[in-house]
């Protein structure tokens, strides 16, 4: 099978610039499927801080235009630790990658491209509240993704 390209100029150069935008998306999916950010999880009772783009929300930050309330919640540790993977297990294209007593981080991905979100929630028992965020590994606007996810979430929790 031969490959015909266009016989013009213009039509070349588009057909290159088809073909880097192609190479591009499919060497960020990779990256972004193989490396887990290294600043994730807990410090100190704090996940880590939103990044300066707008792909990113969190109940921690004091960036005003990312920040969400945390979710607060009655009963068990255990129990707040169950319907946060409950619901996670619900959501299509979301794994949960590490659960532990108070924590657990799950990675979401787009429906189109797989690019992968990462979701982290941390319980705090003494104050009842459970925080989280949400950021996109890579690439600058998520188009408020994170921020309905996040939402939804939240109503699902208080559904039950």
């Amino acid at each position: 099978m031969k490959l015909r390209l266009p016989k013009t100029r213009v039509g070349k150069f588009a057909a290159c610039a088809f073909l880097a935008v192609l190479v591009f998306m499919v060497m960020m999916r990779v990256r972004a499927a193989i490396s887990i950010p290294g600043e994730l999880g807990v410090t100190e009772m704090k996940l880590a801080p939103c990044p300066d783009t707008p792909n990113c929300v969190s109940t921690q930050t004091d960036q005003t235009d990312k920040l969400l309330p945390p979710i607060p919640y009655t009963g068990s540790e255990e129990s707040a630790l169950n319907r946060i993977t409950q619901i996670l297990q619900q959501l299509p294209r979301t794994k949960i990658v590490e659960e532990k007593h108070n924590y657990v981080h799950a990675e979401c991905r787009s429906f189109l491209f797989r690019f992968v979100d990462d979701v982290e929630f941390l319980i705090d028992d003494s104050e009842k509240l459970i925080h989280f965020r949400s950021a996109a590994r890579v690439g600058y606007s998520d188009l408020g993704v994170n921020r309905q996810r996040m939402q939804g979430f939240t109503r699902k929790f208080g559904e039950s």
